[in-house]
């Protein structure tokens, strides 16, 4: 918690320095009421009062009130608003720690884990700022100086007011122990929940289709009921405080009042004494007495003050959880850095694979075996193998969203590693294996994110034409401004994927990468966008990763891949020949006169 408050910005701090002091004041005021209390219990047991004497006593007592009130007012704002800054300034940081974040990175620590923390983990932070600013400052200031206001009154009076404090000392302390660690256990269980919740709208379709809504909802219990339980804990063993303070709050202030009235008693009157002193006497019992009310005053802020730590102590935990999980994203080592900058290169549009290998982190195996290869400017290499053969990790190492663990992968001559994001990925155009679209407009997909230069409407309606995307586009009521929903819902997985190409191509990269990015395309579409790429775009360089034999048969160059090695190099003619494992592949696909 300390290590994220020391990112507090500097107005933020001098900001809470005056919250610190304004609750000062308000202490202050506060405590000056049991002495106007006092004032007025002493003016009630003499006889010789002034009712002005009253009016002065009860003005000064609603000048201190309405001035607590006001300060109270003032804090409350200024810690909310400090709260909120620093809520505003910690999710950004998150944020951007996260999509600076590679693949290795999110696996780690889970999709529905990163939502978690950057929503309710952060707010957990934010109560705790804004209730600390008013509560966790006020509390310990008003119990210091309250103890201070009683101590010297009456010994008695002060071992009751101890013996209450280390009651609660003791049963808040007990509470904390048994509670702290299912405090750390619910952030967990919250990110259960929003995991399987996650799951559950991802593959909808599939759950209905398997009739498998029994099955999910019984998974959703099981995390629901363990975050329940947990909850439920915790809430009972903080709900136990609430009696217990009102015990030794009333217990405090009887035990106070029937041993101030025995210390009163104590205060003889003499039966046969002088009027002196029988005044002298009723004086001083009058006195006592307004000490014993002042006291309850000062004995109850102290209680007070234990009330209000216990407020903090029911989400300060949690949020000293969630200050933890935060900070293990804030220092989360990424693999995939950004370079210096590449300077000037000698080549264009070459794609050089040197003796790579790569191994996933926590793998037991390489997942890539000492691949090497080079793809010419204009060139078309086609990658295909079995599942599980390497074939998308390939693509991602040739995107840079893994390095290699060992080896060299080099764009344009240069390692890919010298890079800058900018540099790089403005030569590269990249369409994954799984389409992913914006909730936004058909253009604005198309021309999403920057690169070296401006993408005008015709490079849209060009890479529309070369994706085979403007045949549907344009049956679409308002064209490119047609909004694509939520995770493109309301098109096809084949509209999905042409887009996605096209959003690729717009780009007008030196390098396309193409990460089984026909599959969803019929036959028909898949050569009539081939096709087309060979006709525009011949100085582009392409890299394919396909399942198809008809994808990649006319590629420059095809490299076929069998646990994670290169078994074969070469055209479709020469790996008929000459691989076994490419020609199983094209027999299970095409019969020997379609091969022809």
């Amino acid at each position: 918690m300390i290590r994220l408050l020391k990112q507090m910005k500097m107005q933020d701090r001098r900001m809470a320095l005056l919250c610190i002091l304004l609750v000062g004041g308000q202490v202050y005021l506060d405590l000056n009421l049991p002495d106007y209390t006092k004032e007025i219990t002493t003016l009630v047991s003499m006889e010789n009062s002034v009712l002005s004497a009253y009016f002065i006593a009860g003005g000064k007592m609603l000048a201190c009130a309405f001035a607590s009130a006001a300060l109270s007012v003032i804090v409350g704002y200024y810690a909310a608003k400090i709260a909120a800054d620093f809520s505003f300034d910690i999710r950004e940081k998150v944020f951007d720690k996260v999509a600076a974040f590679g693949s290795g990175e999110i696996k780690k620590f889970s999709a529905a884990s990163l939502i978690t923390r950057t929503t309710n983990d952060i707010t957990q932070i934010q109560m705790v700022i804004a209730m600390g600013l008013q509560v966790m400052v006020k509390a310990p200031i008003m119990a210091v100086w309250a103890v201070t206001k009683i101590v010297g009154t009456s010994w008695q009076l002060s071992v009751v007011t101890a013996g209450a404090v280390v009651l609660l000392i003791t049963v808040i302390g007990v509470l904390m122990f048994l509670l702290l660690p299912k405090f750390r256990k619910v952030q967990k269980q919250v990110d259960d929940v929003n995991r399987v919740v996650r799951e559950n709208l991802t593959g909808l379709r599939v759950v209905r289709a398997f009739n498998a809504e029994a099955y999910q909802e019984e998974k959703f219990e099981q995390a629901n009921e363990a975050l329940m339980k947990t909850q439920m804990f915790t809430m009972r063993g903080m709900a136990f405080l609430f009696p217990v303070m009102i015990f030794v709050q009333s217990g405090l202030t009887l035990a106070i009042y029937w041993i101030g009235a025995y210390l009163i008693n104590g205060i003889a009157i003499p039966a046969a004494g002088t009027a002196e002193e029988i005044a002298a006497a009723v004086a001083a019992r009058a006195a006592f007495l307004g000490d014993v009310v002042a006291f309850n005053s000062y004995a109850l802020y102290v209680v007070m003050s234990f009330v209000l730590l216990m407020a903090i102590f029911m989400i300060l935990p949690r949020a000293q959880v969630s200050a933890v999980r935060i900070n293990e994203v804030l220092d989360a080592d990424i693999a995939v850095r950004e370079g210096d900058g590449a300077g000037e290169v000698k080549e264009k549009g070459t794609v050089e694979f040197c003796d790579v290998t790569f191994r996933y982190p926590d793998a037991a195996e390489d997942c890539l075996k000492h691949i090497s290869f080079k793809a010419n400017p204009g060139e078309t290499v086609a990658f295909i193998g079995a599942t599980g053969s390497g074939k998308s990790t390939l693509a991602g190492l040739a995107a840079r969203l893994y390095d290699a663990t060992e080896g060299k992968v080099l764009i344009d001559g240069a390692d890919i590693r010298m890079y800058t994001f900018q540099e790089l990925y403005d030569r590269m155009g990249y369409v994954p294996q799984k389409a992913v679209l914006f909730s936004d407009t058909i253009q604005n997909n198309v021309t999403f994110g920057s690169c070296g230069h401006a993408v005008t409407a015709e490079d849209v309606s060009r890479a529309g034409e070369i994706a085979q995307a403007s045949e549907f586009v344009g049956k679409m009521e308002h064209g490119l401004e047609s909004r694509i929903a939520r995770g493109g819902s309301n098109v096809s997985g084949g509209q999905k994927q042409r887009l996605s190409i096209a959003r690729a191509i717009a780009r007008k990269p030196e390098i396309l990468i193409f990460d089984d990015s026909f599959s969803a395309l019929d036959y028909k579409t898949d050569r009539a966008l081939r096709e087309k790429i060979a006709a525009e775009l011949k100085g582009t360089t392409c890299l394919i990763i396909a399942q198809r034999i008809g994808t990649i048969r006319h590629a420059d160059k095809i490299i076929v891949l069998d646990n994670g090695e290169a078994v074969g190099i070469g055209t479709h003619e020469e790996l008929m020949q000459t691989c076994p494992v490419y020609r199983e592949i094209a027999l299970s696909q095409l019969s020997q006169e379609e091969l022809a």
